[in-house]
């Protein structure tokens, strides 16, 4: 038997416009989230990730005339993260239409709202975003939350474990290091954290082709996701969105265990 991998571009959102860092910092104008959504469809993407880098680092309302316009012009499934700190606010924004609610910044402050949003939402719709970056000294990494600049004090394999714990239904796994980079995921990474939990485990950060995305999957990942693979192009970084042929994604095809 065999499974369809999940390929997942992410949109990076910053004051309403569609921008792309380097490890977690800065942000590259790409342009209107909208139209890219729209070109995505095109593209027949199966799922979107949407997050607002600003929110919980600048404390800013949730956008959600922008989550509301993302929703109506998506043909697939969208997950949404940035800023959220309530049930109720996970709420509205299921309401809105999307499908998952992601969370990290609370992590270091409220780690029980994943099991707020678990319990309001299910499961299945709460996804929690891991943040690693390789230690400085030593093997092994550290996780940070608000864009990298605050630590947890916890190696990625114990965040994996305690948010399942706390009832997220799906971990989205960063490399901070690897971010924009092009130099390919940190597939050590993907393996301890993919051993570690039961639950999928989504690949992201430093993608450089389509050639990475099944080693990913072979050291445990259920899906991969890449952000700038997908809007930027060339030696010098053109914006240009793309996306696999449904071809190449069956390709992709895994054995299930």
């Amino acid at each position: 038997m065999t499974r369809l991998p999940r390929v997942i571009p992410v949109l990076l959102i910053s004051d309403g416009y569609l921008v792309k860092p380097v490890a977690f910092q800065g942000g590259k104008y790409i342009g209107d989230p909208i139209n890219a959504v729209r070109i995505f469809n095109e593209k027949q993407v199966d799922e979107l990730i949407l997050c607002d880098i600003d929110a919980s680092v600048k404390r800013t309302p949730i956008d959600f005339r922008l989550i509301e316009e993302v929703a109506s012009e998506a043909f697939m499934p969208v997950a949404y993260g940035g800023g959220v700190s309530s049930a109720e606010e996970a709420r509205r924004i299921a309401q809105i239409g999307i499908e998952k609610v992601i969370v990290n910044s609370a992590l270091r402050d409220n780690p029980g709202l994943v099991t707020d949003i678990s319990g309001a939402l299910g499961q299945s719709s709460t996804v929690v975003s891991i943040d690693a970056k390789r230690k400085r000294f030593g093997s092994g990494w550290d996780t940070y939350t608000h864009r990298g600049s605050r630590s947890l004090g916890m190696t990625p394999v114990q965040l994996a474990v305690r948010a399942q714990e706390l009832g997220a239904g799906e971990l989205i796994l960063s490399s901070i290091d690897r971010e924009s980079s092009f130099s390919g995921y940190d597939f050590k990474l993907i393996e301890a954290v993919s051993r570690a939990v039961t639950i999928p485990v989504v690949a992201l950060g430093g993608a450089r082709g389509f050639d990475d995305f099944r080693p990913a999957m072979e050291m445990g990942a259920s899906a991969v996701a890449a952000g700038s693979m997908f809007v930027l192009n060339g030696k010098h970084r053109a914006v240009l969105i793309s996306y696999p042929t449904p071809e190449q994604i069956r390709s992709l095809r895994l054995e299930m265990p």
